[in-house]
């Protein structure tokens, strides 16, 4: 009876173990899934720039290209020395910009690309694009709404940069004030100071969205290297961990980079 009792006790201890083991692996895979997938928490567009606003810049009120000021109200102040290059509503109002435009990895879905048959107007016209996309496809939903690639933008700028990709444009033709914001033959120069963060969100989409074509062999080059120049500071650090704790999901090309990460 007491070698069948050790052996008993034997046994409970290494299904424990075992127990153990499989809830330690449970906790990798999903420590690890947090920083691999990408947005799974909030498909709606709408309600992540309402998040943006109220919480995760509710004390840092500067627009992300040119540190011009905004309120709640989305009302926006050329505090950074920018100037309109058309003094319009938008040049005063607050836009949530894609970094990794919408059109970068909308191509990617097939609604985008050639339509759907309930793609219908109603005049019954057929259409594509953005609009087929948002209407039949979650998976988009969920890319589009993903906090981790939007940021506050002057609308004019938001409007002028459009979808274009960002690189290296030749000269220094300003056209808005002090703010180091170049935009020339359909490519984009952003200044120095968020290089780096664009680079981060690229590398962060490319990783949490993969098959989407987000990032080029030519454009890795440059996003490492702007990566390189332009390191992780405070704010950046602050910024990815509201939106870890708000969406579920880290961007682990930021996190890496500061403290505790």
């Amino acid at each position: 009876m007491f070698y069948l009792a050790v052996a008993s006790k034997v046994s409970r201890k290494l299904v424990k173990i075992q127990i153990l083991g499989i809830l330690g692996l449970i906790s990798t895979l999903t420590i690890t899934h947090s920083y691999a997938a990408g947005n799974e928490m909030n498909q709606s567009f709408n309600k992540a720039k309402k998040i943006l606003l109220r919480e995760v810049y509710r004390d840092h009120r500067q627009t992300f290209y040119c540190n011009s000021e905004f309120d709640s109200k989305k009302r926006v102040f050329h505090t950074g020395g920018y100037i309109p290059k058309k003094n319009n509503k938008r040049a005063h109002r607050l836009e949530w910009e894609h970094v990794v435009p919408a059109h970068a990895f909308g191509q990617s879905f097939p609604e985008w690309r050639d339509g759907d048959p309930r793609c219908i107007s109603s005049k019954g016209k057929p259409f594509k694009g953005r609009r087929c996309t948002e209407k039949l496809n979650v998976p988009y939903h969920y890319m589009q709404a993903d906090m981790h690639n939007l940021v506050p933008a002057i609308g004019e700028v938001n409007g002028l940069r459009s979808n274009y990709s960002f690189a290296m444009i030749p000269g220094e033709a300003r056209q808005f004030g002090l703010c180091d914001m170049e935009i020339s033959n359909r490519k984009a120069e952003p200044p120095e100071s968020v290089r780096g963060d664009i680079a981060r969100t690229y590398l962060y989409m490319d990783d949490s969205y993969p098959g989407r074509g987000i990032i080029s062999k030519k454009t890795r080059k440059l996003f490492d290297a702007w990566d390189k120049q332009d390191r992780v500071d405070q704010w950046e650090c602050e910024r990815e961990l509201r939106i870890r704790a708000i969406q579920g999901n880290g961007n682990k090309f930021v996190n890496r980079e500061c403290p505790g990460g």
